[in-house]
This record gives structure tokens, sequence and C-alpha cells, in this order.
């Protein structure tokens, strides 16, 4: 999802165009998720080493890193990341091809706050932890299928060979939530233009816990939790050529009362039962419903889009509003600081 930084008759500090572009941001993640969770694992794609294609080249990266490194170098040359809303994975990429575009100051003009930049752990979170699980049901249908062809044992899980597919979606989906991410620096120059002296002392005393409460909004988080819910449930959605829920084939294999975690009763998708077979997680990924009636056929589990963003995606965006708030006042004098202090000077921030 682009955004017009040119756009005069919008303010793209505002606090309800920040909101506008994460909400939209919601549902290219989504959508993401839903087309990645098509093929299996595929782990040989994130391991660094794993192509002799590739070492042959001199990369020593993964297939992943490699697909990162060949798009953003065509991106940067088509000058992607001059926008201040845009964070590249890779290092070391050329420069553009034509003239940079002068985008107007928005955020804080200091190298530590500008330069900030946390895709090696957005990248390390997305690997290991999100990818095995939205793509457990397509990993256990490749399973599935393998056995019935005798393939049994290691090589039976994971690997479908869609690599390219796979990896493509993976980059898409890996450049939306470092966007959504790193609006996080948005969200605190807007915050912080508005009531300066709220902010000043903590940034001072360098007290990041002081930070965090200002920005945090719980009403807010559980909003935005309740909202991916619903927009998964309905987005992940098969649907007929009627465009109604496709109701799930019925397996007497299957027990009636299987259903996803935080998926309405009514649109319950059956689980392969080969789900027994999955190493233990954090948390359960089904829960057992016994007054479930009709069952509907979905892509993904919901209950994980909710876990991604209330485990990985909002706290790393805390971290990123935090930290860019600790370097605010980075190059200023005492008179800029004290001016600041003087401006708005209230001891509580109004909901946001």
């Amino acid at each position: 999802m682009q955004q017009n930084f040119f756009n005069d008759r919008e303010d793209p500090l505002s606090l309800e165009r920040i909101r506008n572009v994460l909400v939209r941001l919601e549902d290219t993640i989504i959508f993401c998720i839903i087309e990645r969770a098509q093929f299996a694992l595929n782990p040989r794609i994130y391991q660094r080493g794993a192509f002799k294609e590739l070492t042959d080249l001199g990369f020593s990266g993964s297939w992943l890193e490699w697909f990162l490194k060949e798009i953003e170098t065509f991106h940067a040359k088509a000058r992607r990341y001059t926008s201040p809303d845009e964070y590249p994975f890779t290092k070391g990429l050329p420069g553009p091809l034509i003239p940079a575009l002068k985008f107007p100051q928005i955020l804080y003009d200091h190298p530590n706050c500008m330069n900030l930049n946390v895709n090696p752990s957005i990248l390390s979170f997305y690997t290991r932890s999100v990818v095995p699980r939205v793509t457990q049901r397509a990993t256990l249908n490749l399973a599935s299928r393998n056995r019935a062809m005798g393939i049994q044992g290691d090589e039976e899980y994971e690997d479908d060979g869609n690599y390219g597919s796979a990896a493509t979606i993976d980059v898409e989906l890996l450049h939306a939530i470092s966007k959504r991410v790193h609006y996080g620096k948005f969200v605190s120059e807007s915050k912080f233009r508005e009531h300066p002296a709220l902010f000043v002392p903590h940034i001072l005393q360098k007290d990041r816990t002081a930070l965090e409460d200002l920005i945090t909004k719980p009403a807010v988080e559980r909003a935005l939790l309740a909202r991916l819910i619903k927009k998964t449930t309905i987005y992940g959605a098969d649907l007929g050529m009627d465009g109604e829920p496709v109701r799930a084939s019925k397996s007497p294999k299957t027990p009636s009362n299987l259903r996803i975690r935080g998926l309405p009763a009514h649109m319950t998708p059956r689980m392969d039962m080969q789900a027994k077979a999955l190493p233990k997680v954090e948390e359960p990924l089904l829960a057992l419903d016994g007054d479930m009636d009709d069952e509907f056929s979905v892509k993904i589990d919901v209950e994980e889009v909710k876990r991604m963003y209330e485990t990985w995606i909002i706290p790393l965006t805390k971290e990123v509003e935090v930290e860019y708030l600790l370097h605010r006042l980075d190059g200023m004098n005492a008179e800029q600081i004290d001016a600041l202090q003087q401006q708005h000077d209230v001891t509580t921030m109004p909901p946001t």
C-alpha cells in the first residue's frame, strides 16, 4: 500500500490519517497471510546456504534473503526507499536512477530517528514464528498426500517445492509488516508535536516505561484485535459461485465439535485430524464447541492473525515508538528543549 505525501489536503501527521493507513495495512497483511497459507512451510527457503545455486553465485544468505536483495535492489533504483515510510531489509542498496523526490520533512530529521530500522527483528519473528504456524494446514495436507503415495517419515512433511511462489508472498508480507511497524514513528511524532511538554521530561530521563505508558491505549488495542478477528473471518471464508460461504466436506473421522478458536460458530472449518501430529505450541490452535450447528470452510486460522499482532506487531511497534521518542531531542540545545517544555504544558494527554 502506497502513500501520497504530496497531498496538500491531508496532514501526514494527522492521527486520523495515520489510523486510516494502519487499518488499510491490516487488509494487506491479512490477504497476504491467506496467500501464504496455501503453501507448505518450505523451511529450506529460510536456511542460509541451503541452495547451491546461490552459493555458486557467491551469495551466502537464504533463498528469501536473496529474493529480498534482488527485489529491493530493483525497487531502490526506482527510488522506493527515499519515501519516509519505506524501510528495506537489505543493506548496501544502490541509489535511485532518477532524481529523488523532495518529500516534505515529516519525521524529526536526525539520523537516530530517520535510520531507526527494526527489519532484522521482523524477519526473525516472521520466519521463526509466523510462517510455521500459518502454514500448518497446508503442511498437514501435503503430508497426507505424500503418505498416500508411499512417502513416509521426514520426507512427507513441510516441503512442496513452491520456493518461488512462497518467497514472493513472503516479500510482500514482510514489506507490509515493516511499513506497519515503522509507522510507529509517525504516531510518536504526531503525539510529540501535539504535547511536547508531556514527553520532554521522560525523554531527558530516558524513562522508557513512562514513554510507553503515554503512547499505549488499551482500548484502541482491544478494538484493533476485535476488528482483525472480524476481518479475517470474512476475508478468509471460502465462497461459492453464488457468493455464499462453502460448507466444509463432512468426514466421519473428523469430530463435529472441532473448530478454530476465535472464529464464529457459523463460519467454522473442519480440521484434518493430522493436527494431532503437530508439535505442542504455546497456545492451543483448536477449541471445542459442542453447540456448533453449521460449519463452513475458511482458508486460515483466524486466531493466528490475532496472535501475530498481539505477540509481535503491536509490541514491536511500541518499541519503535519509544525508541524514536528517546532520540527526539537529539541535536537540540538547552534553549530549544526549554522552548518545547513551554508548549502546551499539561500533565495529561487526551485520549487518541
